[in-house]
């Protein structure tokens, strides 16, 4: 064969090589790294990793027994049900509320499950985990208005928030609940107000 001809089977066969060894040498670093991560998470989590995780049988789904197993081995903290720009809200929203009419409330993070019921099982899928931040609730323990708070960012592109907030709306409207957004930086108190007046009723001693 012509010393040319081989000089291009040569090259070829050359970069196979070096896309061949660099490919090895990331998936060592890799696993290298990850190995790292691993032991890193063992410092940080040692109850974690002394307690071995109860094996369960592929393809079943979790019961009871498994749930309380899981939850036994793991540790648990307490967390506020509301950042503070929410908290801040919700104070303001019930003093607010309150005072207007003492028989309405207002609730934090309810569960759309929980306000809603479908027949429709896929639907009611959809919605059943999602939550609002706060909920206007009157004297007969019913949700009449969903608040949801929106922070910096909240509507920005490639933000889900958005299309999950499109998801509860329409749920809720379909159910006759009313949505409104209060947009951090741009809701003043007083249109905070107006708010409460439009959706509350006024309480009038009979």
């Amino acid at each position: 064969m012509p010393p040319e001809i081989l000089a291009l089977i040569d090259k070829p066969l050359s970069l196979v090589a070096v896309l061949f060894v660099g490919a090895i040498a990331g998936m060592t670093v890799e696993q290298l790294v990850s190995k790292r991560r691993r032991a890193a998470w063992r410092q940080r989590n040692p109850w974690r990793a002394r307690t071995p995780r109860p094996e369960r049988p592929p393809g079943k789904a979790p019961d009871a027994a498994d749930q309380l197993r899981t939850v036994m081995a793991a540790q648990f903290s307490a967390q506020p049900l509301l950042n503070r720009s929410e908290a801040r809200l919700f104070k303001e929203l019930d003093r607010m509320v309150v005072a207007r009419n003492p028989g309405w409330q207002v609730m934090a993070q309810v569960c759309v499950g929980e306000m809603l019921r479908s027949r429709d099982a896929d639907a009611y899928g959809c919605i059943n985990a999602k939550r609002v931040d706060l909920v206007l609730m009157d004297g007969d323990c019913q949700a009449r208005h969903a608040i949801e708070y929106q922070g910096n960012g909240h509507h920005l592109p490639g933000n889900a928030a958005a299309a999950r907030d499109a998801v509860k709306k329409e749920a809720l409207r379909k159910a006759g609940i009313g949505y409104h957004e209060v947009v951090a930086g741009t809701t003043m108190p007083a249109e905070l107000r107006k708010l409460v007046e439009r959706l509350v009723p006024e309480f009038k001693p009979s």
